[in-house]
């Protein structure tokens, strides 16, 4: 599996939005807490929005928030958004795509291998809701509503 780091970025960036949903955060606060470059995380997050994973809102008291609630986005949405891919084997592409040919393309072992490692990542990451993640890291309840205010452990 290659997460790259837009994949690592946007996961964060949506994993800060989980722990103040259902607030708005401003783009500066989630780059200097996740210290993630500006410009990098504009892009991110206009893909992000585009995906309709979440949503932003201009004016003073303007941001980036969730679209949905964490429990209903998966690690698996953000990481085929930002990388388009979720799990990668020379295997499974052709020789064009790495550069060099598999010695048994048919009949390797390996294969169904690295096939089963795919399929059991995948499983992880689509079943793993940033809801999730967010009760995993150091978490507070709001009193007010079912979302969580969590400091992010960097």
């Amino acid at each position: 599996m290659r997460v790259t780091a837009k994949g690592e970025y946007a996961t964060r960036a949506v994993l800060h939005l989980a722990m103040q949903h259902p607030g708005v955060v401003t783009i500066h606060e989630i780059a200097a807490r996740n210290r993630i470059p500006v410009k990098y995380l504009e892009q991110i997050l206009l893909e992000l929005r585009r995906a309709g994973l979440i949503v932003s809102r201009r004016g003073v008291h303007g941001g980036y928030r969730l679209t949905r609630h964490p429990s209903d986005i998966s690690i698996g949405d953000v990481l085929r958004v930002a990388d388009h891919r979720i799990t990668d084997s020379s295997c499974s592409q052709c020789d064009s795509e790495r550069g060099y040919p598999c010695a048994d393309p048919d009949g390797c072992g390996l294969k169904q291998v690295w096939s089963d490692v795919q399929l059991a990542v995948e499983k992880i990451l689509f079943e793993t809701t940033f809801a999730d993640v967010c009760a995993r890291s150091h978490c507070t309840s709001l009193p007010r509503s079912d979302s969580r205010l969590c400091e992010l452990q960097v």
